[in-house]
């Protein structure tokens, strides 16, 4: 069974979509809708403008969203996905692609969390850091065990979990971790601490948004990433939608799930190659690969 998979923030870089938007009329006609939805050009910051312009949380999370769907969206009859997952944000474009959210829907989402999710990160300096070569089970006791603000937040692969926290919580964990053995503590160039409590006032107001709009039946199961489970009740995806902004992401865990339910072919769908390097450690079985 082919499972179709969807990056999230991280895998934007300057130039993204420019080739879709030159040569497919049907995704140029989708990122002008798109620039008219958002009352700015996000194509222009996607194609030519800078490495910081790309980085702002309100134009990294919707230019990813749109390179990720509109790609999905020009490969006809190929894309017959028996099941989805997306990574963090890649998720919006996971519902996009199996048909439960519209594309316009999905667009104004992805907008609202990004603002949210901003917001939350002004409001209080925050930050992430890779644990590499070291137990996800340590590093759980380890952030449990500071007296800051610092959880497990992406469980990306074996040996690479993503923490979350205040700036001096992530401090000490990254000087524990490494004395516990982690072969690193890398702090990560992030603007604020994702799923992680820190992100609270933004699950509050993305809440509101993601409950006031429609969620149809897809039309293939998606794993999510605060269960891991499969889900394809709409009511079951906004919830665990909502939950997403707090929670850890159980990346490791949902695509061993999507294995032991089927899924033999890995396609990732969007800029960048990070899930395919993701998967080929969770999975050695599996053929992994990017969409054309």
């Amino acid at each position: 069974m082919t499972a179709y998979v969807f990056p999230g923030q991280g895998a934007q870089f300057v130039g993204m979509g420019k080739n879709l938007y030159d040569k497919n009329q049907a995704a140029k006609l989708l990122f002008e809708q798109a620039n008219e939805i958002l009352g700015f050009r996000i194509t222009d910051l996607m194609f030519s403008g800078t490495d910081e312009d790309l980085k702002q949380t309100r134009v990294t999370q919707p230019a990813i969203f749109l390179h990720s769907v509109i790609l999905a969206s020009t490969l006809g009859d190929s894309f017959q996905p028996g099941m989805v997952a997306g990574h963090s944000l890649g998720e919006f474009s996971a519902l996009v692609a199996n048909k439960a959210l519209s594309f316009e829907d999905g667009l104004r989402l992805v907008f609202a969390r990004a603002q949210a999710m901003q917001k939350a990160c002004e409001k209080e300096p925050s930050t992430m850091a890779a644990i590499l070569g070291l137990d996800d089970r340590r590093v759980e006791e380890i952030c449990s065990s500071i007296a800051e603000v610092v959880v497990p937040a992406n469980y990306n692969s074996p040996g690479q979990l993503v923490i979350s926290g205040s700036i001096r919580g992530i401090e000490l964990a990254c000087e524990q971790m490494k004395a516990a053995g982690a072969r690193r503590a890398l702090p990560l160039k992030v603007g604020g601490a994702f799923h992680s409590p820190l992100m609270e006032p933004a699950r509050l107001e993305l809440a509101g948004a993601i409950n006031g709009t429609l969620f149809h039946e897809p039309i293939c199961p998606i794993y999510q990433n605060a269960t891991a489970e499969r889900v394809t009740d709409p009511a079951k995806i906004k919830i665990n939608l909502v939950a997403q902004l707090t929670a850890p992401v159980l990346w490791t865990q949902l695509i061993k799930k999507m294995i032991a339910d089927g899924a033999c072919n890995f396609i990732e769908v969007g800029p960048g190659n990070v899930l395919q390097g993701l998967i080929s450690k969770i999975g050695k079985e599996v053929s992994v690969s990017g969409a054309e």
